[in-house]
């Protein structure tokens, strides 16, 4: 099967190791980031949603329309827009962009988070919202007549619209999460379903956790799994070893400067979301695991999101890749603490070796079914 790469779509210099050096919303810096993305062999960027941040959505348009291969992957929380808008701000984005986009769903983790923006909903009330929207959002991009709508969240009449995907029959949607309501959920809706990373044994039980989901809501074909880390590249081990060090280090001490909330969108208590939960109960029984994979960093945090690193050469981090696509994950997240520093080396350095041996699997696959096929027949 194929695989592909995911990086990050940042509008500003920033991360956890280092404040940002300019505004939030930095034109000059998110074009160069996506461009260094598109010219090292990345597939597609995540434009990520936060209360405060910049929007999204433009920031994608404005990519789309500079670049011409590069895909999109555009996060969006239901909470924000009534789904008929939102439904033609995604069509109009998959028509400047000829066709490029994937819609990441959101249903949100964190109460205070979402309280940000005036949602006062329960974890629950949430995932039923989503589950909702997602199935408004794909009817819409796919019906030519008005139609009503009269579920527990939204009430429409006599809706059409007139701007329509280029993909067809719609745009890819994206979901993620690690309880069983985002496993219900996104097994039953989504196309691809997002993990974070995590030991290849826990990933490999969230990944029957979904295509159990995905049965149980009467689909043939369960949705694609993607995983996200954060590398830690270097010529050497020991190298790769010290630069690890000096990540956590950075991060440790923007933490004790309050610079950095090290709870995810509120600095304070223990995560509410699942995925951050696991990540630090992760950390919390061991550093280091399978061949690469590296807790500390996640520690630091707090669990915050995409925080486990994978630390290594090229060659051992690419191993490690390769150990959760043979799992089934055939979308590798990827995103360094210098964004774009990282982004050129992991593409020049990681992607061509986990592309080549994927050739390389799909090849002896092939030649296998033939043979296969031949004895059947001979």
């Amino acid at each position: 099967m194929p695989v592909e790469f995911l990086g990050i779509a940042a509008t500003h210099d920033g991360s956890e190791t280092a404040p940002r050096s300019g505004a939030a919303f930095d034109k000059e810096y998110t074009l160069r980031l996506a461009r260094a993305h598109e010219e090292n062999g990345w597939d597609r960027v995540l434009f990520a949603y936060g209360s405060g941040s910049p929007d999204p959505a433009p920031a994608a348009a404005y990519i789309a329309s500079r670049l011409d291969r590069l895909q999109i992957l555009l996060a969006h929380r239901p909470n924000v827009s009534y789904p008929t808008f939102a439904a033609k701000t995604f069509a109009t984005l998959d028509q400047i962009s000829e066709g490029r986009l994937t819609v990441h769903f959101i249903t949100g983790g964190n109460d205070h988070e979402q309280g940000r923006e005036g949602d006062t909903l329960t974890k629950d009330e949430r995932y039923a919202r989503t589950r909702e929207y997602i199935r408004i959002v794909k009817k819409i991009w796919t019906t030519h007549e008005p139609f009503d709508h009269e579920g527990e969240h939204y009430r429409f009449h006599d809706f059409v619209s007139d701007v329509f995907p280029v993909q067809h029959p719609r745009p890819g949607v994206s979901f993620g999460g690690s309880s069983p309501a985002a496993y219900a959920a996104g097994g039953a809706e989504a196309d691809i379903f997002c993990l974070w990373g995590e030991p290849l044994e826990k990933t490999s039980e969230q990944i029957e956790s979904v295509k159990a989901a995905a049965k149980a809501a009467g689909r043939t074909e369960a949705p694609r799994i993607q995983a996200a880390f954060r590398p830690i590249i270097a010529p050497t081990e020991e190298l790769a070893w010290e630069k690890a060090h000096r990540t956590v280090g950075a991060i440790k001490a923007r933490k004790e400067k309050g610079e950095l909330l090290t709870r995810r969108h509120n600095g304070q208590g223990q995560p509410q979301n699942s995925g951050s939960q696991r990540l630090i109960a992760i950390a919390e029984a061991g550093e280091r695991y399978d061949r690469a994979l590296w807790t500390p960093t996640a520690a630091a945090t707090g669990g915050a999101g995409n925080s486990n690193a994978l630390v290594g050469t090229p060659e051992t981090v690419a191993r490690a890749l390769l150990d959760y696509y043979d799992l089934g994950v055939d979308i590798l997240s990827a995103r360094g603490y210098d964004l774009l520093d990282d982004a050129i080396d992991f593409g020049r350095y990681v992607i061509p070796i986990v592309r080549e041996e994927v050739a390389k699997r799909d090849a002896e696959r092939a030649t296998r079914g033939t043979q296969n096929l031949a004895a059947v027949h001979g």
